[in-house]
């Protein structure tokens, strides 16, 4: 019998290091060796050993097609692109390994939607704003798009975990225009109706009495201690050893949960915000002079025309269908609607 040694990595010599450390972790997890997971992953075994030991960068397609065979609730796609995404404020890296392994999380936000639950087009709206404030390069807008989405996947893992948001009113906010924030506000909705999410609004009449520290998140794994996770504006850091801090800022969390809106009512006041941001579209006036085949149609017949010229909206409909119902996307919208097929969000046809 011939037994190979494996080769010891260091997950902090590379990025690429660090996927491959984490792969061979997951596939030892589940009982595969390298040759069982090239076969489920049409990837040699050869192949899959250099990307474990650091010596490949390990394509997007395996790290998606591992996440599904090794269940890993995407946990190697976060990881892929928070190693290209080199702007993520100081700290944060370490916080992602925590949640995507976290088993509840409390969560407290204002300004903005937490980004564990954002759309794509809201993300994008911010993400956009904060290349044209200078905050990041143009040319690192997708690389942190594409960790804000592959975060989400513990939204719907197995077992799912608890998770409990308290977001300040000011987070309906309009961000990204009336159609953006519609999408939004449909997406909360959806999402206040799975069991292991529960939203609540903390209403701005509450006033001075909101705290004024800054947004902050509780989490914990199965079996441990909570931690908590703070950003200033130069980083983000984990706290796990100060129980002091943590205590305190569950003692915030706990005022937060009975002060704000029950989770009916949160979610009524969603609805009534919704039905504000629905008002404001301008399908009346948005009626096409003439419609083009937009280059992102396939080549099966499947085929969308547009009707570019209007510089708030752009109607979209079905060539087969050309009397039938239009959709009308914003343009933030319309953008993150391309951005997504680029990066294979949606599939294929």
């Amino acid at each position: 019998m011939v037994i190979v040694r494996q080769r010891k990595v260091d997950p902090t010599s590379s990025p690429d290091a660090a996927i491959g450390v984490q792969l061979r972790r997951f596939r030892q997890a589940r009982g595969l060796t390298q040759v069982g997971l090239g076969r489920l992953t049409s990837y040699s075994d050869s192949f899959i050993s250099m990307v474990e030991n650091g010596d490949r960068p390990a394509p997007l397609k395996l790290v998606q097609q591992c996440d599904t065979e090794l269940d890993t609730c995407g946990a190697l796609e976060v990881l892929y692109w928070t190693a290209k995404a080199s702007t993520l404020i100081g700290g944060f890296l370490v916080y992602l390994e925590h949640e995507a392994k976290a088993s509840a999380l409390k969560i407290y936000e204002l300004n903005l939607i937490p980004g564990l639950i954002q759309t794509r087009a809201y993300a994008s709206a911010i993400i956009n704003a904060e290349a044209r404030r200078g905050e990041i390069p143009g040319d690192k807008v997708l690389e942190r798009l594409n960790v804000r989405m592959a975060r989400q996947a513990i939204l719907y893992r197995e077992p799912a975990p608890s998770i409990h948001i308290v977001m300040e009113e000011s987070c309906l906010r309009p961000v990204g225009g009336p159609f953006v924030m519609a999408e939004q506000l449909r997406r909360l909705e959806s999402l206040a109706a799975l069991p292991h999410i529960m939203l609540q609004i903390a209403p701005s009449s509450l006033g001075e009495n909101l705290p004024t520290v800054w947004p902050f998140t509780l989490l914990r794994s199965a079996g441990q201690p909570w931690m908590a996770y703070l950003e200033t504006i130069q980083r983000g850091y984990v706290e796990r050893e100060d129980e002091d801090e943590i205590r305190s800022l569950a003692r915030t969390y706990d005022w937060l949960q009975a002060q704000a809106l029950s989770c009916a009512d949160t979610l009524a006041l969603i609805r009534a915000r919704l039905k504000e941001y629905q008002s404001m579209f301008p399908i009346a006036a948005a009626k096409p002079v003439s419609w083009l085949k937009s280059s992102y149609s396939s080549g099966g017949g499947n085929c969308i025309e547009v009707s570019p010229g209007r510089p708030d909206i752009l109607p979209v409909r079905d060539s087969k269908d050309p009397h039938g119902p239009q959709l009308a996307f914003g343009r933030d919208a319309w953008h993150s609607f391309v951005s997504g097929i680029k990066a294979g969000d949606f599939g294929t046809v």
